[in-house]
């Protein structure tokens, strides 16, 4: 079937593991389970392969260009599958693979020729980009295919190579996708490996691979940084975030509750970016709440693949635990419920979309990352107290500010301490921007030029100029 498609990797010695259809909890197909010592292979390919791909930017464009074009065309077989696997409506998975073709349009057309430098020296100076080798990313399940292209289209784009392992929840579609870009490549440019631990530390900390990106949560994050220290090798790290809403004085409730919801349970508030705590002034905290559990009752709850349904389920097990844990603290510390609150009588990993007022600034729910349909609402009494509160945890990644006057909240947005603050939206991207967090919340920056060249680096050529009469 589809999912079983080869994509330019050797075959496998470690057998197959389970994928689990996250709206019924039950295995739907396998993925092979890739041994650590196999790494070895790949990476050589890779390395074989990067000696052509890195020396022609001509071939890489039209490549990279046709690569995004079969992955349109392949939608109707990729939007299903990753809904299957990740649970997502299938109209979010139709759009994640349009993003991903999109992104490989925008890298694939951007320059980063020789750049000269003006000195005021008798010297000719210039910086010449140059790839750094067989490259490696690790993904993340919540986003398997956006997360997979953020990484390679760059990567390929900029005349690396690359070893890229998908999450064991979600490596079906990410498998199917390498099959569909790698039909546009030379054979080893791109190869997906599919398996469970040790396979991604062993890749992490290859001594053949030159920079490790990786997407995922902040102690897997050290690990990664651990393990590509042994090699010296760059790393990007994508980490956490527990982004902070603050509603100011002049928000009109009704008219940015929908936004300011859906900023939160998109994905079934499985964004790393999403909206994970609403601090409203105290004036406004009752219609705040209120507005937001009513969104929450009405929230169409059901398998993604239904048409109807707009939150689907938790993507795994262990995640489900997890949300539940941070919910029954958070009632354990005095939290109130005012919509949802526990999982959902059916199969599957659903939990109903919940809203929790009253929670203590200090419960888990409030500090950590939940990573689901949970959200905290807290109230505020002055800016200096609501600003404090937003920058108080380990977190850097992004945050908002929502009010009518725009110059105030801008100005309250810059007391922010974080990556990307937005004024009246929230978790919104575009291609041509950079995506970075600052704290436990990432290294490095994604996203944008400044992605193309996290994959380059600068050779520089100084040739003296002949002396003038």
């Amino acid at each position: 079937m589809a999912a079983r498609l080869p994509c330019g990797a050797p075959g496998t010695r470690g057998g197959h593991f389970v994928v689990i259809d996250p709206a019924t909890g039950e295995g739907f197909d396998a993925a092979p389970d890739r041994q650590p010592d196999e790494l070895d292979v790949v990476v050589d390919r890779a390395r074989t392969a990067w000696r052509g791909w890195r020396d022609d930017p001509v071939a890489r464009r039209t490549a990279l260009l046709a690569a995004a074009d079969a992955v349109e065309a392949a939608g109707a077989d990729l939007a299903p599958l990753l809904t299957r696997e990740q649970g997502k409506p299938l109209a979010e998975s139709h759009a994640e693979v349009a993003r991903t073709a999109a992104r490989l349009r925008y890298f694939a057309e951007m320059d980063h020729g020789p750049q000269r430098i003006a000195d005021g020296r008798p010297v000719r100076s210039e910086i010449r980009w140059r790839p750094l080798g067989p490259v490696a990313a690790i993904v993340p399940w919540n986003f398997p295919l956006q997360l997979a292209s953020a990484k390679f289209a760059p990567a390929l784009a900029a005349g690396n190579t690359m070893v890229l392992k998908p999450s064991p929840y979600t490596p079906l579609a990410t498998r199917l996708l390498g099959s569909v870009v790698s039909s546009a490549l030379p054979e080893d440019v791109l190869t997906i490996v599919t398996g469970r631990e040790p396979l991604g530390a062993r890749l992490a900390s290859h001594p053949g691979i030159r920079h490790v990106t990786f997407t995922g949560s902040i102690p897997t994050g050290r690990a990664v940084a651990e393990g590509a220290a042994a090699s010296l090798a760059r790393v990007t790290l994508e980490l956490g975030g527990n982004d902070a809403a603050i509603l100011l004085e002049d928000v009109d409730v009704e008219r940015i509750a929908d936004r300011l919801f859906w900023a939160a349970f998109r994905n079934c508030g499985q964004v790393c970016m999403a909206v994970k705590r609403v601090y409203a002034p105290v004036r406004l905290y009752s219609e705040v709440v209120e507005a937001l559990a009513q969104r929450a009752k009405t929230a169409v709850v059901g398998p993604g693949l239904d048409p109807g349904s707009q939150l689907g389920p938790v993507n795994n097990a262990p995640q489900l635990a997890r949300v539940e844990r941070y919910t029954n603290q958070a009632l354990a510390d005095g939290a109130r419920v005012a919509a949802g609150g526990g999982r959902l009588d059916r199969p599957g990993y659903f939990f109903a979309p919940t809203i929790l007022a009253d929670v203590p600034a200090d419960s888990p729910v409030v500090t950590e990352e939940q990573f689901g349909p949970v959200l905290p609402v807290l109230p505020y009494g002055s800016l200096d107290e609501v600003v404090e509160a937003a920058n108080s945890t380990a977190f850097g990644l992004g945050g908002s500010v929502w009010g009518t006057d725009l110059d105030r909240a801008e100005t309250v947005a810059d007391r922010l301490e974080c990556g990307t603050a937005w004024i009246n939206h929230h978790a919104e991207l575009s291609l041509a921007q950079p995506f970075a967090g600052i704290k436990e919340s990432g290294v490095g920056v994604a996203g944008g030029p400044w992605g193309l060249y996290g994959n380059l680096r600068p050779f520089v050529v100084h040739r003296q100029e002949e002396a003038r009469p």
